[in-house]
């Protein structure tokens, strides 16, 4: 197995690429908006603005290089946080952990009753004890999570970036 050097998240810079990109679209990465949503694209956007490495593994890593050129946990809710908990090469890893441990640069993702998660908005900030997000498909910044209508929310608090 190979050696890695662990590497600290940068969480100023996920916040400042969400601050700049919450209500338009980096022409770098495609839109999903219209085929399924851009919540979790943006959301690995404002990740790997602050991890500044991707997971090329085929199949089960984390990287976009094009529309058509990217893994399913780029753009899907589910496999980003498969990807992130169970990372164990290149890229950011994170764990899941409660709501109240989360720090700016993290993110949290919304599910249904039935445990199916739908939504990956990214923690922006803090305010009077409420956590503040960025999102995409209904784009947004500083909106409080708890005006969020989700049956259960889960938070990743990235950890670091493994080089």
């Amino acid at each position: 197995m190979p050696v890695f050097t662990i590497l600290p998240y940068d969480r100023e810079a996920a916040v400042a690429y969400a601050r700049k990109w919450a209500y338009g679209r980096n022409p770098a990465f495609y839109d999903y908006s219209e085929i399924g949503g851009d919540c979790t694209n943006f959301a690995s956007q404002c990740i790997y603005a602050g991890a500044k490495l991707m997971n090329f593994t085929p199949v089960y890593g984390w990287f976009y290089r094009s529309a058509n050129d990217r893994t399913a946990s780029w753009t899907g809710v589910e496999y980003l946080y498969n990807f992130l908990v169970s990372n164990d090469g290149a890229g950011p890893f994170a764990r899941e952990v409660p709501l109240a441990e989360l720090q700016r640069g993290d993110v949290v993702q919304l599910g249904k009753q039935t445990g199916d998660f739908y939504h990956t908005p990214v923690v922006v900030g803090f305010s009077e004890g409420e956590i503040l997000v960025a999102a995409h498909s209904y784009d947004v910044y500083g909106k409080r999570l708890s005006s969020y209508n989700a049956a259960v929310i889960r938070g990743l608090h990235i950890e670091g970036v493994r080089k």
